[in-house]
């Protein structure tokens, strides 16, 4: 047997061993099932719910609610029943707003933690492997990044976001007057107006702990044999960085990625709730739920349909992004010493 068959024989067999170890606790299949859950709804959204607009449901009359002002149980044709929003008798089908607001949900948390671990790995591996005062500026900047709650940065970002997209970043750029304008500008303005101030604030103050992280395991790797072989073999920085060093050092921020996509949602979802601007189906019901969470005589379960379907599926979507997380830790870790 040649040498390529025995690694790859060796491979297989790590790869067997991970897998049973990964399985082996259930609090890691609940995981794997609930993320599959929220995926499989997400991408069946359309077959499930097939009219996106949650709000269809203010063309349904009732007979005891004429007005449209009642939040209204589970029906056939809303199976997890209304929720009024005092806007122009408008209500809202919670059913609709679950699946539409899972695929919702699960592009945000990706595409969030995507790019905010991307520039994270980014900015840690290229530090570390230069070192000297590029390392230093970059994690003094990224401890000072830390010490910004992301809701600051959230109400930051809209303020930034609105000032440029208005008047002063005409007055700024085109001083004659609006009927100058340009077609750059006008399209940036509409691009900074139609900006999701949520994502942009989450992206820029959270990718410090990806650098943090990635930035101590480069600056440990960097030291080790392979890498100062290929260093001997006149490879470029670029080379060794995107061969040698992030391959060899993203376990952890895989980890870091699944539990962020849960956290990423909540964020979301809790700006949404407390007024801030931020395209959260799930958290928009929660704003007009909360008129409903006691009903008549003080009974908390009364109008139960209008927060409880949302509460869990938020629950649910990070517990099982977490519960991933943890697991992947647990495989990934080369410190853990689980008998098999």
């Amino acid at each position: 047997m040649n040498r390529d068959a025995l690694a790859l024989l060796s491979s297989t067999i790590q790869e067997n061993r991970q897998s049973r170890r990964f399985f082996r606790h259930w609090q890691n299949i609940l995981g794997v099932i609930l993320v599959l859950v929220f995926i499989i709804i997400a991408v069946g959204a359309d077959w499930l719910a097939p009219n996106s607009d949650p709000t269809w449901i203010s063309d349904l009359t009732w007979e005891n609610d004429i007005y449209k002002i009642l939040p209204h149980p589970p029906a056939p044709e809303t199976p997890l029943g209304t929720l009024p929003t005092r806007r122009n008798a408008i209500q809202i089908d919670i059913w609709t707003a679950l699946v539409h607001g899972s695929r919702s949900a699960m592009k945000f948390g990706l595409f969030a933690a995507a790019i905010t671990g991307f520039i994270g790995v980014i900015i840690g591996t290229t530090s570390g492997w230069f070192g000297g005062w590029i390392n230093g500026i970059a994690m003094r900047i990224s401890d000072s990044l830390l010490a910004i709650p992301v809701i600051v940065g959230v109400v930051v970002v809209q303020q930034v976001t609105l000032i440029l997209a208005g008047n002063t970043l005409w007055s700024l750029i085109n001083p004659r007057g609006l009927e100058n304008t340009s077609v750059f500008v006008t399209w940036l303005g509409n691009l900074l107006r139609d900006m999701d101030a949520t994502l942009l604030a989450i992206i820029l103050f959270s990718w410090m702990p990806y650098a943090r992280l990635m930035n101590s395991i480069v600056l440990r790797n960097k030291e080790l044999s392979y890498i100062k072989a290929a260093q001997s073999l006149g490879a470029s920085s670029g080379r060794i960085i995107f061969k040698h060093l992030i391959p060899n050092s993203i376990s952890p921020m895989i980890v870091l990625f699944s539990k962020d996509v849960g956290s990423f949602v909540l964020l979301q979802a809790s700006f949404t709730f407390i007024g801030l601007k931020s395209p959260s189906e799930w958290g928009t019901v929660m704003v007009y739920a909360r008129d409903y969470l006691v009903g008549l005589g003080g009974n908390l379960f009364a109008n139960w349909w209008v927060f409880l379907p949302i509460t869990l599926a938020l629950v649910l979507f990070s517990v099982g992004w977490n519960l991933l997380g943890d697991g992947l830790n647990d495989v990934l870790n080369p410190r853990q010493t689980h008998s098999l």
